[in-house]
């Protein structure tokens, strides 16, 4: 004999149970004060009984709404959009809506599918921080059409009309690389991403700016662009000290690779900060290292929470809002790696 699963309860087995309309069924397990109290204790008393559980889908598509945030990230392991994620999800959390989490890999073709199944899934907005690959944004600028709320976050793209949630990346790179000079360092490599970015380039463009202004002229050779990660860091730091003028410091495009660039150094028995290394991101490992890793902190509890905030304003608003750009301002951590006074601790500003 088969076996025949239970079926979900809805309100129509209540409503059967109990002998009443669907209506005032409905009507009572959503506190309408029309509703009498002795009825609503009865409907809500055999509701929890019958174990019946309330599809909020269904409800919220009846309201125009799903309550669920798309979020899509290039890489969920990276711990700056890890710490991005769970701050989203908190702030948004308090205002009874979820998210539907998506990694694109670093892909633009998976970034747009991501996109697309979220569509089909009715997410009510999204908050997007763009992959390495992104260089077209018709799918972004599809979604402003179509009068979809998009947040972009961190990777952002100045010349798209949606608001969005950043760090200085200009900044960012003026005074990473300014540090270095102030600790005496001169001859400072780069090592960046190949691909087109807008914040890497606003990091690249800090750092030349603080070249400039220190009166040091960068050499060519010194400006390597290669892949994020420990790998890229080792091969780029493998041509930079087979230079016949080596460089004596080193400013990763972020940790991963800063990570790659310290292994590398102490494989040629070379210790920082005899050369100096920074990196982007502050991610948890960096303090752990030996020398500890200085830094560049994205706060990205602030950038999440502030990409919630943002969102929800658009959401919650009757008119459409103009673009609102959020800026925030990054915060440098000085550790060993690039401290030439080591009798001073870490500090940050």
């Amino acid at each position: 004999m088969p076996i025949l699963l239970k079926t979900r309860v809805n309100i129509s087995d209540i409503a059967k149970a109990l002998n009443l309309t669907k209506s005032t069924v409905s009507r009572a397990l959503n506190n309408v004060p029309t509703i009498s109290d002795q009825t609503r204790r009865l409907v809500l008393e055999t509701a929890k009984k019958m174990n019946y559980r309330p599809n909020k889908l269904a409800s919220s598509l009846s309201n125009g709404r799903t309550n669920i945030i798309g979020v899509i990230i290039p890489d969920a392991k990276i711990e700056f959009f890890s710490k991005v994620i769970a701050s989203i999800e908190q702030t948004l959390k308090i205002k009874g809506y979820s998210i539907l989490l998506y990694q694109s890999n670093e892909s633009l073709e998976s970034e747009i599918t991501g996109i697309t199944s979220m569509l089909e899934a009715q997410v009510d907005g999204f908050i997007i921080s763009m992959s390495l690959e992104t260089n077209s944004f018709e799918h972004f600028e599809k979604l402003i059409e179509e009068n979809k709320p998009l947040i972009l976050f961190d990777r952002i793209q100045p010349s798209i009309d949606c608001s969005s949630v950043s760090i200085d990346d200009y900044k960012a790179g003026y005074i990473v690389t300014k540090h270095l000079l102030d600790q005496g360092y001169k001859n400072i490599a780069s090592i960046s991403t190949h691909h087109k970015v807008h914040i890497f380039n606003e990091r690249f463009r800090g750092y030349v700016d603080a070249m400039k202004e220190a009166g040091i002229n960068i050499q060519e050779e010194y400006q390597i662009f290669g892949e994020l990660s420990p790998e890229g860091g080792i091969t780029a730091t493998k041509q930079l000290i087979s230079m016949p003028i080596k460089p004596d410091a080193i400013i990763g495009g972020d940790d991963y690779v800063a990570l790659g660039v310290l292994n590398e150094l102490k494989s040629q028995d070379i210790i920082p900060p005899q050369k100096g290394i920074i990196g982007f991101s502050n991610q948890l490992f960096g303090q752990y290292l030996s020398p500890s890793l200085s830094t560049l902190d994205q706060k990205p509890e602030i950038v999440g929470e502030k990409s919630a905030e943002l969102l929800l304003e658009h959401l919650n608003s009757k008119v459409k809002l103009s673009a609102k750009k959020i800026v925030i301002e990054p915060e440098l951590i000085v550790r060993e790696s690039s401290r030439r006074d080591q009798n001073k601790k870490n500090f940050r500003h």
